[in-house]
């Protein structure tokens, strides 16, 4: 009997659960998982999760704090609370997301990403097991170089662009997560199209990228993320990780149908891609003259942004 697709995906490539929801991690054994705000904020409105938002809540009153103080440092707990419990279903890492509010603030986002590794220290996470996940601006590429020389692990996330990554690469970060979905969906709407398979923009922008990265013999690790439907799951086979939905998950655990390697480093080394190096003006000309990547790193940061202050809210209910 022919194995499923997602266990063919693993034979190839990493595979990352994208949820906060700890059953779909169990139940999909994945290497890794990636939460952010939204899928936080979606995961504390259930009741099976309230106990640890109740626990983040009462460990931060009996600490006394009070007022701003008090819904931060609860924030932060829930981020941690959450990625413990991720990590004692899944072997690898988990990645927790500063706030977007900090995208263009490089100290700031130097001073959370230690506030939030701190947190998993004190609780026993060696901090190996931990990406801090940072919008793929200048700023938060900037901080990002300045944490990992600190041995803070970064996932550069709201990625869309080739400047983007080879600004994260030259930086010396841990992992990337380009946006197929969203590459997509901006192409579609802008040009009401349809893409399928290899012709995908997201799935063109994550070869282009993949490929720069193997023949250059950049170590930043590549996770094709926000997929929209499993055929651009399987134009990236062979990509370093992948970050899945639960829903695309079940649908690849319960298809048979065989899928091949699509990306490798030795083809790699083959493509025509010229190497370049970026300066401030050089990465910020270049994501400019990107529209779909200008557009969408600016939505994401909103949209994470928005989704922060929601759980802040959350948390300011419980606190009455």
């Amino acid at each position: 009997m022919s194995s499923s697709q997602l266990d063919q995906l693993k034979a190839h490539t990493k595979v990352v659960a994208d949820t906060g929801d700890f059953a779909t991690m169990k139940e999909y054994a994945p290497q890794d998982a990636t939460t952010n705000p939204s899928l936080i904020l979606a995961a504390s409105k259930k009741p099976e999760y309230q106990y640890l938002i109740d626990q983040a809540v009462k460990e931060q009153q009996d600490a006394g704090h009070s007022g701003q103080a008090l819904v931060e440092n609860t924030t932060d707990r829930i981020l941690i609370l959450f990625g413990k419990e991720i990590l004692d279903i899944v072997p690898g890492r988990v990645s927790t997301e500063t706030d977007a509010r900090l995208s263009f603030d490089r100290a700031g986002t130097i001073d959370k990403a230690r506030a939030l590794i701190g947190l998993y220290e004190k609780d026993g996470i060696s901090r190996d097991r931990i990406l801090i996940k940072i919008a793929s601006t200048w700023e938060g590429i900037k901080a990002a170089e300045e944490l990992e020389k600190e041995g803070i692990h970064c996932n550069l996330t709201l990625l869309f662009s080739l400047a983007q990554a080879i600004a994260c690469a030259e930086a010396g970060v841990q992992l990337i997560s380009p946006f197929v979905g969203r590459i997509y969906d901006w192409f579609k709407q802008s040009t009401g199209k349809e893409y399928l398979g290899a012709d995908d923009p997201g799935v063109l922008s994550v070869n282009s990228i993949y490929n720069y990265y193997k023949k250059f013999g950049y170590e930043t690790e590549v996770m094709g993320a926000s997929f929209r439907n499993t055929g651009q799951i399987i134009e990236l086979c062979g990509c370093d990780l992948l970050t899945i939905s639960p829903t695309l998950l079940e649908i690849l655990q319960n298809t048979k149908e065989p899928i091949e390697c699509k990306l490798d480093p030795q083809r790699a080394t083959a493509s025509d891609l010229e190497q370049i190096h970026l300066d401030e003006k050089t990465f910020r000309y270049m994501l400019n003259e990107d529209a779909m990547a200008t557009e969408k790193t600016a939505e994401g940061i909103r949209k994470f942004a928005a989704d922060m202050i929601k759980l802040e809210q959350l948390i300011e209910a419980k606190l009455g």
